[in-house]
């Protein structure tokens, strides 16, 4: 799972299930705490794995609940099951690394003023959107350059 934060986004999820009508329980306290600490995206088995206490079944539900409060988003990833991270309260756009999974979040003018022109293309009313951008990180870039790098050195006779 990835590191945990010295300053956890400041967000009560338990009380967003309650604000759910849904009680608070031990296992739900332990999966919105896991998830209030997290600095990164996860999957459900992330924190399954973290979480042996809790039933499987339970950390799906809880997730799915948080997502449809709009607590969490969920990411689709290209080749492997959904990652999730904490709703920022404005609207924002994901960037998802195809390498390592990591995920980034942006906001951008330009996303926003298509959207309002493709409000007069389309019959109907858009009732929101969402932009996943699939992309290498920097990171991923970095040490694919320096495999190549030192991959390339030959020697001569």
């Amino acid at each position: 799972m990835p590191a945990i934060t010295a300053d956890p986004v400041e967000v009560n999820l338990i009380n967003t299930l309650e604000d759910r009508g849904l009680r608070r329980t031990a296992a739900r306290s332990a999966v919105t705490n896991r998830i209030e600490k997290v600095s990164d995206a996860f999957t459900a088995e992330q924190l399954c794995r973290e979480l042996p206490e809790v039933g499987r079944a339970t950390v799906y539900r809880t997730i799915r609940h948080l997502v449809d409060a709009g607590a969490l988003c969920k990411l689709p990833i290209l080749d492997g099951a959904p990652m999730y991270s904490i709703a920022r309260v404005e609207h924002h756009h994901h960037t998802i690394c195809s390498r390592c999974g990591a995920v980034g979040e942006f906001r951008h003018s330009t996303v926003e003023r298509v959207m309002r022109s493709l409000e007069k293309e389309i019959d109907g009313d858009i009732i929101g959107h969402r932009m996943e951008i699939f992309i290498t990180c920097s990171s991923c870039l970095a040490k694919s350059e320096s495999n190549n790098s030192s991959g390339n050195s030959s020697v001569s006779i």
